[in-house]
């Protein structure tokens, strides 16, 4: 059994380590944010505008809120046509190349070749059986970067025709629908899905995918000799104390994040690309 279909069985027993919530932003924020807005994002890029998230559960010493600048986000998950002009130029990430350091055995399985993504993998699809060193080699060969989880939460808190989401009943109708369905053998083109107010696709609803610190564990005590550690990471008790307990798409995805390592692929996660955003600088009187 996969990764992905594993988490989508049974991962309610899982559920600790909870994504986030997006809550509303302060004045500061906004005033940064009509700066930022003035700042035309690159071509294939958002501008997400300024934010806190706030974690459903923390980890020791982690504020209770995070305040997020604005940044840029691509409109799009990588596609297959992106990877591969990236794997033609840097051909140590090609498949047959590739360290098992770096890529498990399942990395890019479904190409044809090296440089030959084939019918499994449409050049306008998502690309995915990509490991979180080849999302970040990539992002950096692009001059980008992957977004942080509390970039990524915050950008995927958005409805489609408001900047927030959280009632927003015709997304979470498409969103539940998605994670209900099986892994599809060929994923959809990325222009396919609708747009969100930030003219954002595909956060939900296509693939998964990795955030630059998907690996920040959430401890809730000294690891050796405490029993209730262990209960917690994989008991639906996690739950306990969550800030927002119906955001169970939030859990899935943290889910998800807790169970990979970094050089792991799966059937449905990709990746996009972030940036900082450089805001306007104003001169002084």
């Amino acid at each position: 059994m996969t990764i992905t279909s594993t988490l989508r069985l049974g991962v309610l027993a899982l559920a600790l380590a909870a994504g986030g919530v997006v809550v509303a932003r302060g004045n500061e924020i906004e005033k940064t944010n009509s700066k930022a807005e003035n700042n035309a994002p690159p071509p294939g890029m958002a501008l997400i505008p300024a934010g806190t998230y706030t974690p459903l559960q923390r980890a020791i010493n982690e504020a209770a809120q995070v305040a997020v600048p604005a940044f840029f986000l691509e409109t799009d998950p990588v596609t297959n046509a992106d990877y591969l002009a990236f794997v033609t130029a840097q051909p140590k990430w090609r498949r047959s190349q590739v360290s098992a350091m770096f890529a498990d055995a399942s990395y890019l399985e479904h190409w044809v070749g090296d440089l030959e993504p084939g019918a499994k993998a449409p050049p306008g699809a998502p690309v995915v059986r990509i490991s979180w060193f080849a999302a970040r080699a990539y992002a950096r060969w692009a001059g980008k970067r992957l977004p942080t989880t509390a970039e990524w939460e915050l950008a995927a808190g958005a409805g489609y025709t408001r900047p927030d989401g959280k009632n927003d009943e015709v997304l979470r109708r498409d969103l539940y629908a998605w994670l209900a369905r099986p892994v599809p053998a060929v994923q959809a083109d990325t222009t396919t899905l609708r747009p969100d107010f930030h003219g954002v696709r595909g956060l939900h609803g296509l693939v998964w995918e990795w955030v630059d610190d998907f690996n920040t564990a959430m401890v809730t005590g000294e690891s050796r000799g405490d029993s209730g550690l262990e209960r917690d990471l994989f008991c639906g008790a996690g739950a306990v104390g969550a800030k927002e307990t119906t955001d169970y798409a939030a859990f899935m995805r943290q889910a998800l994040r807790s169970s990979l390592k970094a050089n792991n692929t799966t059937t449905a996660l990709g990746f996009r690309c972030a940036q900082d955003a450089t805001l306007p600088t104003t001169s002084q009187p």
